[in-house]
């Protein structure tokens, strides 16, 4: 059971939140001021810590960084800010800061909030896992000389995706257009292509249809990364002989390596 900080000042949202999580599984403590949280943090131990911004006694950000340099409260513990404060303003900061990520109050419903939560805390796991996998050296099966092309425009999935194949011994090579990966699909032998649906140059689908046209390349398998899942948009993209279909925020790397090794084993 994942143990949660649960950081809200006003009690009618900190109810509905806490039963929401509750219900899912999570046991949950609930903090009002800012005081209280770096409290709790000192004498408890946490999975996450949802720190609100605005509070009582001491800011969230105040909050911030006196879990981040007082060496009283676990290095490795887990922040991610949710606030109805301005994202673009504030997330920066806030990461600056040390938050581990930065949700906005009305991105999601409760219910998706859980789900969201659940998403980061496997993706902390899996980040976890992969750092002691690097240092002690060693991916956790062999696939040396297994080669996947990853075509993706967005930084953060291209690190979070990759460092998870490399870390299981794939060799991976990058494009961050869709232009760029297909030049390199043509030129090249993969084991496995994973493609993004929505890219700048040529869109995923193009790709697609170029590597199937391609005798070289024809069997090759290949895995779609979506910001969406829209059945309107994946059927077409299924019927072109693609292997699987995923919308990528929330997708744990450690899911897509799974599947990965399925294809190629």
């Amino acid at each position: 059971m994942s143990k949660i900080l649960l950081v809200e000042d006003d009690q009618m949202i900190a109810d509905i939140f806490k039963k929401k999580f509750e219900s899912a599984g999570f046991e949950v403590v609930n903090a009002v001021t800012g005081r209280e949280v770096l409290k709790y943090a000192s004498e408890e131990k946490f999975d996450l810590i949802l720190l609100d911004l605005v509070l009582p006694e001491l800011s969230g950000m105040d909050v911030l960084k006196e879990l981040r340099s007082n060496p009283v409260y676990d290095n490795d513990l887990k922040v991610v800010v949710l606030s109805n404060l301005n994202k673009t303003e504030h997330e920066t900061e806030a990461k600056k800061n040390g938050a581990n990520g930065f949700i906005g109050k009305t991105q999601y419903t409760p219910s998706e909030l859980v789900d969201e939560v659940k998403r980061l805390l496997n993706e902390f796991a899996e980040q976890k896992k992969n750092k002691e996998r690097m240092i002690n050296g060693k991916p956790s099966i062999n696939f040396a000389g297994k080669k996947i092309l990853f075509i993706e425009d967005e930084e953060i999935f291209l690190e979070m995706f990759g460092e998870k194949l490399e870390s299981e011994g794939y060799l991976v090579e990058y494009a961050k257009n869709g232009a760029w990966g297909s030049k390199l699909a043509a030129e090249n032998e993969y084991d496995l292509i994973i493609t993004d649906m929505v890219m700048p140059a040529m869109s995923g689908d193009e790709i697609i249809r170029k590597i199937k046209l391609d005798d070289k390349n024809k069997d090759t398998p290949i895995i779609v990364l979506s910001a969406s899942l829209i059945e309107e948009d994946i059927q077409p993209v299924r019927e072109m002989g693609i292997n699987d279909f995923y919308e990528k925020t929330h997708l744990v790397p450690s899911d897509l390596a799974r599947r990965v090794s399925e294809i190629l084993n």
